[in-house]
């Protein structure tokens, strides 16, 4: 029979419970990683899944019109029925193919669409469209403003964690001989050579160099870092939105200085500037990134490694932080004749 010391002694000891703690601690800190890891393919796929079904929604929007949306347009014809102001993004105009009638079917094309149209910016109050928000994405959703919303909107538009390509500014590269970028004389260095650039009308045959090389959308996603350190949620949609547009002509090369919503390659993607960015007055940057508007933004997430592309064939791709600034360039444009060796 057992004495009462001896049934004392099976408790654990202090020093016991401490290696029992430490050893939890220890796997703790080796299945960390790996669940990390986990939640972000999670997060990378449905990233590839939203940017599959903008394809689809691209795809869509051409087989009914014969072309591809504008990757950011002026309220008049054919992408508005006004004279001119800022008018809408492409994320706009596939709304109907994204499965966003209800809001498409509202929204006004005419009176600053993207900008100060105070139904549509009643329209958009708080909405939030899961197909254009990277899950990855540390930005806040909900931090633009505009300026005929609801009173209380300074935290009430969306902010997109893609950008329409515009192309690529091949004379920053040391290319020479290309007459299609169409440059502008502005901070931002804005291209017309891709798929989605202000007042664009391209359709499948303009992507001579194969829908398989040119990318169309890709992630901007991901936080700056300025000079004084801070971190800042540029992006191309600017602090005006997901709707935004452009508010020029929509005939290149008398385009607007500030195409919201698109991009032009000008960096390596997440490349970040050496001290950090400045942080310019409105409205066209020196180096071409900006909070109101970046033209020149870089390719950007928080996927490790790199970015989600779109290609014009509709098919997703990973590229690399690494990959060369000349075949970024080569991708992002539709027609020079250049296909560059495979970085996907």
């Amino acid at each position: 029979m057992l004495s009462l010391q001896s049934l004392k002694r099976r408790g654990f000891t202090l020093i016991e419970l401490l290696v029992v703690i430490a050893i939890i601690a220890i796997l703790i800190g080796l299945l960390l990683p790996a669940v990390q890891k986990v939640r972000e393919a999670a997060a990378r796929a449905k990233c590839s899944n939203n940017l599959k079904q903008i394809g689809i929604g691209l795809h869509a929007y051409h087989d009914t019109n014969n072309m591809f949306p504008p990757g950011c347009a002026a309220d008049q014809p054919p992408f508005g029925l006004g004279t001119s102001a800022w008018g809408s993004s492409w994320m706009v105009y596939i709304l109907p193919q994204i499965e966003q009638n209800a809001l498409f079917s509202r929204w006004v094309f005419s009176g600053g669409s993207g900008y100060n149209n105070a139904n549509n910016s009643a329209a958009m109050f708080q909405i939030q469209i899961p197909t254009y928000l990277c899950p990855s994405s540390p930005l806040p959703v909900m931090a633009c403003n505009i300026a005929a919303a609801p009173s209380n909107a300074g935290s009430s538009l969306m902010r997109p964690s893609y950008t329409g390509i515009a192309g690529g500014t091949w004379q920053l590269a040391g290319v020479t001989g290309y007459n299609e970028a169409r440059l502008s004389n502005s901070g931002n260095q804005n291209s017309a050579g891709g798929l989605l650039f202000p007042g664009s009308k391209i359709n499948f045959g303009g992507m001579t160099d194969g829908t398989s090389n040119t990318i169309v959308v890709a992630d901007q996603s991901n936080f700056l870092t300025l000079t004084d350190g801070s971190k800042q949620a540029w992006n191309s949609a600017g602090p005006h939105g997901w709707a935004m547009g452009s508010g020029n002509a929509n005939s290149p090369p008398a385009y607007t200085d500030r195409p919201f919503n698109t991009t032009t390659i000008r960096y390596t993607i997440n490349f970040t500037k050496s001290g950090g960015w400045t942080n310019p007055a409105c409205c066209n940057p020196t180096d071409g990134v900006g909070s109101n508007t970046g033209g020149n933004i870089p390719l950007n997430s928080a996927h490790t490694g790199g970015v989600n592309v779109l290609r014009g064939d509709g098919t997703i791709a990973f590229l690399r932080d690494s990959t060369d600034l000349t075949v970024l360039m080569a991708l992002s444009t539709r027609d020079d004749g250049v296909v560059a060796a495979n970085p996907f």
